[in-house]
């Protein structure tokens, strides 16, 4: 396992060129001037009797945005945030009751843009402590786990399409049981297998 972890952080610390939300869609007209926030998304990484998981959410049916849909736990960066990891591991303690001191940062993963001018840092973290999950009331309905080596394999990724405001937008789905990881998440776990196979 320490193994695994070791080459985890050794490839985060490889450059690469960043993902976005138009890799798929290149005719994307993006509006003019727009600026990015910046954001820390938590891949949380656990330890299970199958080997080593990564937690994920299923945002609130309720939420205004994105409803229902997988996603890392993560959010945009306060001005209290040191910086995008500090966010994300604020936002994870928020949203499923981690405590920022059970994880060890392995890295981050080259910066993720969103069409929604979200800049954002996904961050991939070890759990090395138990802790007590708690899904944050109308914000998370779930929190589950879905084996690495499931999500970190590119040959289960698949690119759908669907039309999304009067356009037919193409985004990669790496599916898992009755989850349906897609998207912006799909996209940035998609570029963690590149990197770790550099």
């Amino acid at each position: 396992m320490r193994s695994t972890l070791d080459h985890f952080r050794g490839a985060l610390t490889k450059t690469g060129v960043g993902s976005s939300d138009i890799d798929l869609n290149p005719d994307t007209v993006l509006p003019a001037g727009r600026v990015l926030r910046p954001a820390g998304v938590l891949a949380p990484i656990i330890e299970t009797d199958q080997g080593l998981s990564l937690l994920l959410t299923k945002r609130s049916a309720a939420l205004k945005h994105h409803p229902g849909q997988i996603a890392f736990p993560g959010g945009k960066q306060d001005d209290g945030d040191a910086d995008v990891i500090a966010a994300a591991l604020r936002e994870a303690h928020e949203e499923i009751g981690l405590p920022p001191d059970c994880v060890e940062v392995l890295g981050t993963l080259p910066p993720h843009e969103t069409v929604t001018s979200f800049h954002v840092t996904p961050v991939i973290g070890f759990v090395h402590t138990a802790f007590n999950m708690v899904p944050e009331p109308g914000e998370v309905d779930e929190v589950f786990a879905v084996p690495l080596d499931h999500v970190l394999n590119p040959e289960n990724y698949i690119i759908q399409s669907r039309r999304w405001r009067g356009q037919m937008r193409h985004y990669f789905v790496v599916p898992f049981g009755p989850y349906y990881i897609w998207g912006a998440t799909a996209r940035m776990l998609r570029a963690w297998t590149e990197i770790i196979q550099k």
